[in-house]
């Protein structure tokens, strides 16, 4: 479908994460990850064009669950690289903007997330917000989207098991966060499991 491919990492694009979310301590070769161009359309219907970076191992399911959502008219109000927000995850989501590749480690722990190792994506993650519980404080993250915390609620760009975008991520074999805990929900939050 015009519009969307999938390429290597060149030196453009290299130029464009080196430091930010490919940092300098990243393990992730870069020859293990992507470059997608897709199209996407907001809430109003107008088509956008936007740009992930991802491992290799699951491209070409981006690419298709994209073109999907794309032709079924799924809203998704932003796909920009990371880097464009410093690759500050916080600063990414709360301006609602759906991204794959960052080098960084788990909320909590030093564990490396599935981020950084471009095996997650999150979508529209401001309606979809991620929450937990760390020492008896609640955690919504990012913090300007306690509004979206209650899913009985009806917003725009709320992701449910049963929407689409969920059907899709399951077909590829991907987990949603928004019910594989108990005691934790991220709701935007797609991945592929650990090896």
């Amino acid at each position: 479908m015009e519009g969307f491919s999938i390429s290597e990492i060149n030196d453009e694009i290299f130029s464009r994460i080196a430091g930010k979310s490919f940092k300098v301590t990243c393990t992730v070769p870069l020859s293990e990850l992507r470059y997608v161009k897709l199209l996407h359309k907001d809430l109003s219907g107008k088509i956008l064009r936007g740009e992930m970076i991802c491992n290799v191992r699951i491209a070409d399911d981006l690419l298709d669950i994209f073109q999907k959502l794309f032709a079924a008219n799924y809203p998704i109000e932003k796909v920009h690289l990371i880097d464009e927000y410093d690759a500050d995850d916080e600063l990414s989501m709360r301006d609602n903007n759906s991204s794959c590749f960052n080098f960084r480690f788990v909320s909590f722990t030093q564990r490396i997330s599935r981020h950084g190792y471009g095996l997650a994506v999150d979508i529209n993650p401001l309606y979809n917000p991620y929450i937990k519980t760390v020492d008896g404080k609640k955690i919504i993250a990012p913090n300007n989207s306690a509004d979206f915390e209650d899913r009985d609620k009806n917003f725009p760009y709320k992701i449910t098991a049963d929407d689409l975008c969920c059907r899709l991520f399951r077909e590829k074999n991907f987990l949603w966060g928004g019910d594989c805990w108990d005691d934790e929900k991220d709701y935007q939050h797609f991945f592929i499991a650990e090896d």
